[in-house]
């Protein structure tokens, strides 16, 4: 009985490279981040002391040097279950 190969060598090493870098990247855990605000943190000249973000509550802050047609701050929904806080700030 004879048994010949298939694949080459060379493109078997790389589709079991490609498998392998498939599988890591699919059962890699997700990293989570927060951002914890503490005492005294200024954005812009404008306190967000306590305040706390991550993936379901997100921030998105605009600064302007001239006053702002909308100006502060409102939470929306951003369509993912989460929510995001829009600020709209004038720079002190």
């Amino acid at each position: 009985m004879v048994f010949t190969n298939v694949l080459p060598t060379g493109r078997l090493f790389a589709s079991l490279a490609l498998i392998c870098a498939i599988l890591a990247a699919t059962l890699a855990p997700v990293t989570a981040g927060e951002v914890r605000f503490g005492k005294n943190v200024r954005v812009g000249g404008h306190d967000f002391s306590n305040q706390r973000f991550d993936s379901k509550n997100r921030a998105r802050i605009y600064l302007y040097n001239h006053k702002p047609q909308k100006e502060g701050c409102v939470w929306r929904k951003d369509g993912h279950g989460g929510r995001v806080k829009i600020c709209h700030l004038q720079r002190k």
